[in-house]
């Protein structure tokens, strides 16, 4: 009989352990990702300073690594959205200026899906209770709609930028939202915004390698004109839905 209870002692604390290994598995990840970017000082890459600077050397390691270098911009995206670090704008125009709008566009959605989703599941471990104090107060302003219809809520906060980004990550995952629905969601969601920015950096493509100083004339271009105008419907869309919200709630 006590042999017995030994061993179901035992057992019981080997599927704890291996129950906590699981739980703190993905804030080493997390943490390993972050050391990582900064030990590396990659945050002085991401901007468009360092564009100007090395455009030379990254248009023709691009040229001569395609692979490589989609791969490691793959790989880059996901760890600057799974850790909420700075630079994922200017990487998705960066995208767009390194690969163009289709290849550089699809490759954003998915590093930013993947990236999305994993600090979505981090949220539901042994990182939940810090996660859950950088959402803050905000989070409270989703409860209802996630609630009330938690796809096309999680659909809108990704197509209109209404919270930032991190956060419409790790709200879902403290409200109980399925992850099929967060992915599925996030990845359409996502897309509009995206190509958008990722056009802009192949319009910056497109500026660079015609030669020409900027004008009012070159403004007029398609590939430039395009982003331009996507970029201010962006920066409408929050105003128009707050008075579609507005709007609806006095008839209502």
């Amino acid at each position: 009989m006590d042999e017995q209870t030994d061993n179901n002692q035992k057992a019981g604390s080997g599927s704890v352990a291996s129950w906590s290994w699981k739980r703190t598995l993905p804030l080493f990840v997390l943490l390993l990702g972050t050391v990582l970017f900064f030990v590396f000082d990659l945050n002085a890459y991401l901007s468009f300073d360092a564009l100007r600077i090395h455009n030379d050397m990254l248009l023709a390691f691009v040229h001569d690594h395609i692979v490589f270098a989609l791969l490691a911009y793959f790989v880059m995206y996901i760890v600057v959205v799974a850790c909420s670090l700075p630079g994922g704008l200017v990487m998705t125009v960066l995208g767009g200026y390194l690969f163009g709008l289709v290849v550089g566009g699809i490759s954003t959605v998915f590093g930013a899906t993947i990236g999305a989703t994993l600090i979505f599941l981090a949220a539901k471990t042994a990182l939940g209770d810090p996660l859950r104090a950088k959402a803050g107060p905000a989070m409270a302003k989703m409860e209802a709609g996630i609630k009330k219809d938690a796809f096309n809520y999680l659909l809108v906060l990704r197509l209109i930028p209404l919270f930032p980004f991190f956060l419409v990550n790790l709200a879902p995952a403290f409200l109980g939202v399925g992850l099929r629905t967060f992915i599925i969601a996030t990845f359409i969601g996502i897309i509009p915004g995206t190509f958008v920015f990722t056009s802009v950096g192949s319009g910056l493509n497109v500026l660079l390698e015609s030669g020409q100083e900027p004008s009012a004339k070159l403004l007029l271009e398609p590939a430039i004109l395009l982003p331009l105008i996507g970029l201010a419907i962006l920066a409408l869309m929050p105003v128009i839905y707050r008075h579609y919200q507005a709007r609806r709630a006095k008839d209502g």
